[in-house]
């Protein structure tokens, strides 16, 4: 790799430089709305506690399997599985993660242009006063259904995820995601705080996480798998592009487990605000996803005292938590025009934010607009194709060949390059061989067939 190269690449500044780049990837819309509601409806406590053991188990086991893959190649997710395997098969998984990442920011951002667009109603008023759900569900589908709105703030999310893509990793993304996360945990921990001192707010932690131990079964263990999976922005090369960038003296195990750590703390503080304001207004906690964001939180904020404010400030949370997944999922494709096709950084990230945003335009219309991309919910079959499937696939396949093809004794002294010690060595060995394939297969079987069941 020649110097002009090298310099298009970049790398972190700092160890923690890394965390808050990583845990940025990670944490998204996902953890704001998702995870709460999962956590209500199968056991709360019990549920949390499984999750925190997938995280340990398997979420750590295959970042750490990313991020080795990706510092000891110092490329991209093509060129890693090249680098290692030369002129085999397996530089398709890269591929496949790179599309995986394009068609996930494809959707992601339309949902970001969403929460911006909220962000600005919000605080302009709008759910000043008495709003019915009637008024509040008019008042999303008429957005929603506005391609002018909808494509303006699409359009402005991707702008800047494409800015701050084109001014490199430590100009671009360290910068800004030591902008962007203090800024999130400042802003989690405020509406955490307001929300419980709402009246109601203990029914709602009661709601939110007293153990219920009539529901653990094998679906809830299956559930808890599945969310701790797909939390920490695994499976689609990332990981490995982010690990890329980290020095060789840096321990990859305690930077892993920072990352893991911290997207499970603000999936829970996130909880903290969501069940409270529900109790707040008699809401039902059995609520989630987008629904509850854009339809029942803008009810709640026009009861609320303050609500405004607090309204504006968690669609800012919403913004602030999917513009740090946003540069994460263009920084993987553009790392690999830079390392495979010596393309510049400006022109990788302008090209391939423009192939996304069109790729997007059927996912932007699927709410209204056009009538002919009603007909299919391009939106849901994008997130169930790329934000679950291929993602499994990904993770499946990389723990295959860091465990087989490139073998645990080869990972295990990269890792070995910044922490001489790796106590959890053993534990980690048994895991990417054999407990996380396993998992891993499991969620993929459960997904297809609720697929296929409906």
């Amino acid at each position: 790799m020649d110097g002009q190269q090298l310099s298009q690449r970049g790398a972190w500044g700092s160890k923690v430089a890394f965390i808050f780049a990583a845990t940025g990837s990670a944490i998204g819309l996902g953890n704001i709305w998702r995870f709460p509601t999962m956590v209500s409806q199968n056991g709360g406590a019990v549920f949390v506690l499984i999750y925190i053991l997938a995280v340990a188990l398997i979420g750590f086991t295959v970042m750490l399997a990313e991020l080795t893959l990706g510092r000891h190649a110092q490329k991209n997710p093509v060129g890693a599985f090249e680098y290692i395997k030369p002129h085999t098969p397996w530089k398709l998984i890269g591929y496949l993660g790179i599309i995986t990442g394009v068609c996930i920011l494809s959707f992601y951002a339309v949902v970001a242009g969403w929460a911006l667009g909220y962000f600005f109603k919000t605080a302009s008023g709008i759910f000043k006063g008495k709003v019915t759900p009637e008024m509040s569900n008019q008042i999303f589908t008429e957005f929603s259904s506005d391609p002018i709105q909808v494509f303006f703030f699409f359009a402005i999310i991707m702008g800047l995820t494409i800015f701050i893509i084109s001014k490199g990793v430590k100009k671009g993304i360290e910068k800004w995601t030591k902008i962007l996360m203090p800024m999130l945990f400042i802003l989690i921990v405020f509406l955490a705080v307001r929300a419980l001192t709402l009246p109601g707010a203990g029914q709602g932690i009661a709601f939110y996480l007293k153990p219920d131990f009539s529901k653990l079964n094998i679906a809830v263990v299956l559930f808890a798998l599945g969310q701790a999976f797909f939390s920490l922005s695994l499976g689609m090369g990332t990981m490995i592009t982010y690990g890329s960038y980290i020095s060789k003296s840096d321990n990859l195990v305690s930077s892993a487990g920072w990352v893991s750590f911290s997207d499970t703390i603000i999936a829970l503080l996130a909880g903290l605000i969501i069940f409270p304001t529900l109790a707040f207004s008699g809401q039902p906690g059995s609520v989630g996803g987008d629904a509850l964001a854009f339809k029942v939180f803008p009810l709640i904020f026009s009861e609320m005292p303050g609500g405004q404010i607090f309204g504006s400030l968690f669609f800012a949370l919403l913004c602030v938590a999917a513009i740090t997944s946003t540069i994460s999922l263009l920084e993987v494709p553009v790392a690999y025009l830079i390392d495979e096709r010596n393309w510049s950084r400006n022109k990788a990230a302008l090209l391939t934010g423009l192939i996304t945003f069109l790729i997007g335009i059927p996912a932007a219309l699927s709410t209204g607009g056009m009538e002919f991309f009603t007909k299919i919910n391009f939106l849901g079959l994008f997130a169930i194709i790329f934000g679950n499937i291929s993602l499994a696939i990904g993770a499946l396949f990389i723990c295959i060949f860091v465990a087989y093809i490139w073998g645990v004794k080869k990972a295990v002294k990269e890792i070995h390059s910044g922490n001489p010690r790796f106590n959890l060595r053993p534990l980690w060995a048994f895991s990417v061989k054999y407990l996380s394939p396993a998992a891993i297969i499991i969620i993929l079987i459960t997904l297809i067939k609720k697929i296929i069941t409906g």
